[in-house]
Formats: C-alpha cells, sequence, structure tokens
C-alpha cells in the first residue's frame, strides 16, 4: 500500500492459536465434569453433588462463549482492517474491545443452556439416572458387592453388541438423531467409504429410518462404556 503503514498480523494469528489451546482446556474441563457427575450418580447419585457438577458446567460454558466472543472480536477486526485498508495503524486493542462488548452484550443465560458439552452432558446424565434411579441415603450406604449386582441386572437390558462389527463394542458413540449405538470405529468406516463414494451413511441398526448419519451427529456414549467396562470388570471377577 504506497504512502500507507504495514500491519502485519503473526502476533495476532498466534495469539488466537492459544486462544484456540485455552479452548480446548475449557473442553476437557467438561469432559471431566461429565464423567465426575455420571460416576456420582453411579455410586452414590447424591443429587445435591450432581447438581454442583450441572454448576460447574454453565461456568464453563460461560467461559466458553466469552473466550469464542474475544475470538470473534479478534478475527472481526482483523478482517476490517485487511479491507478497509488505513492509512494508519488504528488502535487494535480499542477495536478489539468494542467488538467484543457488542457480541457480550447479546448475552443470555440461555445460550449456556445450548452449549454443546453441556447439552452432551445432560443427555448422558438423563440416561444415566434412568439406568440407576435415584437411591436413598440407605442405599447410598449398601455394600460395594450389592451395587455390582444391581449395575448387572441393569446392563442385562442393555445391548452391548455393536449392529456393524457384531462384536460387544469397546468405544462407543451414540448418534444423536436416532439414538442408535455403535462402535466408533466401524461407523466412520462407514461414513468414509460413502463419502467417497459421494453417497450418504445410513444407520446401520436394522429397521432405522436415519438416512443420513454425519459425523457431527456422534457423540462418546459414556454410559454405554461405562455399562460395558462394569459388565466386563463383573465376568473377570467370577470365579
Amino acid at each position: 500500500m504506497p504512502g500507507g503503514s504495514v500491519i502485519s498480523f503473526n502476533c495476532v494469528d498466534s495469539s488466537l492459536s492459544s486462544l484456540k489451546n485455552c479452548q480446548s482446556y475449557i473442553n476437557t474441563g467438561m469432559d471431566i465434569a461429565t464423567n465426575v457427575a455420571l460416576d456420582l450418580v453411579e455410586n452414590c447419585n447424591d443429587v445435591e453433588e450432581v447438581n454442583s457438577m450441572e454448576s460447574v458446567m454453565l461456568e464453563y460454558a460461560a467461559m466458553d462463549r466469552e473466550l469464542k466472543h474475544y475470538m470473534q472480536a479478534v478475527e472481526a477486526t482483523v478482517q476490517q482492517i485487511k479491507r478497509d485498508k488505513p492509512e494508519n495503524i488504528p488502535d487494535l486493542k480499542d477495536l478489539v474491545k468494542k467488538k467484543f462488548t457488542a457480541l457480550e452484550s447479546k448475552n443470555d443465560d440461555s445460550d449456556l443452556q445450548r452449549n454443546e458439552k453441556y447439552i452432551h452432558f445432560m443427555e448422558q446424565l438423563k440416561r444415566m439416572r434412568k439406568q440407576f434411579g435415584p437411591r436413598s441415603n440407605t442405599d447410598a450406604n449398601e455394600s460395594i458387592e450389592q451395587i455390582d449386582e444391581d449395575i448387572a441386572v441393569t446392563q442385562s437390558q442393555i445391548n452391548v453388541i455393536c449392529p456393524i462389527t457384531q462384536m460387544e463394542m469397546q468405544k462407543p458413540v451414540r448418534n444423536k438423531v436416532c439414538g442408535h449405538s455403535y462402535e466408533e470405529e466401524a461407523i466412520l468406516k462407514i461414513i468414509q467409504r460413502r463419502e467417497n463414494q459421494k453417497k450418504k451413511a445410513c444407520c446401520p441398526k436394522i429397521g432405522c429410518s436415519h438416512l443420513d448419519v454425519k459425523r457431527s451427529d456422534l457423540e462418546p456414549d459414556e454410559v454405554l462404556k461405562r455399562a460395558i467396562d462394569s459388565q466386563n470388570k463383573q465376568t473377570q471377577s467370577m470365579p
């Protein structure tokens, strides 16, 4: 740009990369909180403790929203400068702050409940509670052996066989659209193969009408994984 200032965005790109790493830390924290909540339901079903984990998830969702807004503000500022090509270097910090404030002003509590990780948390929690149900304080203090027996009875009603491999699942994923679960590697291979053929992947569960399974439809099936692991533990402990 003749006579104008040359602006390098290398530092900005580096900062955005660091912020994305922070986002992965938030995601990891939400995964840990989900597992802790499922542990609580499985082992003692302490409603107060489980609710506290839901609050933790909402706090993480708020941090995730704030981080995304800041990254959007930075990216929008960079695009604006590249588009407008100003003669003088503007106050980047001020521009970012204004865009960030504008995004944050539109915040609503319902935004947090639409966070993908929070939705996954609530769905997994609902399924876990359906399996084990609420327990009284007396039940919470029962022996480990009795708890394992209850889990075993519940597992007898769960299909742990992958509809694709016809083998017990090791890393099950759940289809958010139709609710069916599969071995992760097996369903991803089907999706990839159909993509190569420029076709849609149908749910491999017999009788399912879902005709367009996408990678984005899949989420880790923590509840089923726990049932499988516990079932294997029961089998190994048998004389």
